[in-house]
C-alpha cells in the first residue's frame, strides 16, 4: 500500500523560508515523477511543482518561480520543496503525489488517486 507523508510546514513570517519533505513508502518511487500541490481555503488544489524521476525535467507554476525549488533523493524515496521569500498568498495545505506524467505547461496526470494528510503552511504578513 502506498503512503505519502508530508512534513515541514509551519507558521512563518512573510519573507521567510520553509523546507517541506514528502516521504513515500509502499514501493520504490525512484522511477516515478513526483509533484507538490497546494490547496488554500475555498480554492481548488493547485499543481505547484513537478520533478521527473531523473530530475531532468522540472515544472513550477508561475506564482512560485524563482522562490521555490523542488528536489528529490531517490534512495530515500523522498521529495523536497524548498520555499523561500514566502508570501501570505502561499498559505495553504501542501501535498505531494506521484505523477503518471506532467508537462512544463502545467499539465499533469496523477499516478494514484490517493492523498496524504498534507502539511499546513501559514505565512503571516
Amino acid at each position: 500500500q502506498v503512503h505519502l507523508v508530508e512534513s515541514g510546514g509551519g507558521l512563518v513570517q512573510a519573507g521567510g523560508s520553509l523546507r517541506l519533505s514528502c516521504e513515500a513508502s509502499g514501493r520504490s518511487f525512484s522511477s516515478v515523477a513526483m509533484g507538490w500541490f497546494r490547496q488554500a481555503p475555498g480554492k481548488e488544489r493547485e499543481f505547484v511543482a513537478g520533478i521527473s524521476w531523473s530530475a531532468s525535467i522540472i515544472y513550477y507554476t508561475d506564482a512560485v518561480k524563482g522562490r521555490f525549488t523542488i528536489s528529490r533523493d531517490n534512495p530515500k524515496n523522498t521529495v523536497y520543496l524548498q520555499m523561500n521569500s514566502l508570501k501570505p498568498e502561499d498559505t495553504a495545505v501542501y501535498y505531494c503525489n506521484a505523477l503518471e506524467r506532467f508537462g512544463t505547461n502545467g499539465f499533469y496526470e496523477l499516478l494514484y488517486d490517493y492523498w496524504g494528510q498534507g502539511t499546513q503552511v501559514t505565512v503571516s504578513s
